[in-house]
């Protein structure tokens, strides 16, 4: 029986959600499985992976074949990683500390890059929203002035026609009837 880690399509129209399971290479992308590995949501920056990394090395330990997107997954994650450093361990290459030490030095150097990521994305969305801001005040600025001038042109208008009428009054009265 031939056995893949794979994802499994969940979610709505335009919105998919994948689950990432150990399936026989023969049932239906979305049918039966043989174990749920985790979950993996593309809708969110950085993606949202929920994975256990232990259930995931025994399956790959054991034969399993991930399919690209699940072997990126896994990649992503370590989970190929450890595979390599297992099958280091298992020849005498190297020494089970030495391998969870290699693991836990890349571990944290992904994690600092993701969270400069999210950093960086929250800094982008902080600096964009300043910026809408400045161009609508600007914008508004620009309106006020602008019904500023034609109030005092309003105004000024209103005044002339005011004196022109009390002119023209004025030389009515001042014209003798005939």
């Amino acid at each position: 029986m031939a056995v893949k880690i794979r994802l499994q399509r969940h979610g709505k129209k335009n919105f998919a959600f994948f689950h990432i399971v150990v399936a026989d290479s023969r049932s239906p992308r979305d049918g039966r499985f043989i174990e749920q590995l985790g979950s993996y949501n593309p809708n969110t920056n950085p993606a949202t992976i929920v994975l256990d990394g232990e259930k995931a090395l025994k399956w790959l330990c054991v034969g399993a074949q991930p399919t690209l997107t699940a072997r990126r997954i896994l990649s992503y994650e370590g989970i190929l990683l450890r595979k390599h450093l297992q099958e280091g361990v298992a020849k005498g290459a190297l020494t089970q500390a030495d391998a969870d030490a290699k693991f836990a030095a890349w571990k944290a150097q992904k994690d600092e890059k993701v969270a400069a990521k999210k950093t960086n994305l929250k800094n982008e969305a902080i600096a964009k929203a300043k910026e809408a801001k400045a161009a609508e005040t600007k914008v508004n600025e620009a309106r006020a002035e602008a019904i500023a001038k034609r109030k005092a042109e309003a105004e000024e208008a209103a005044r002339k026609a005011a004196e022109e009428a009390a002119a023209a009054a004025a030389e009515a009265a001042e014209t003798p009837a005939e």
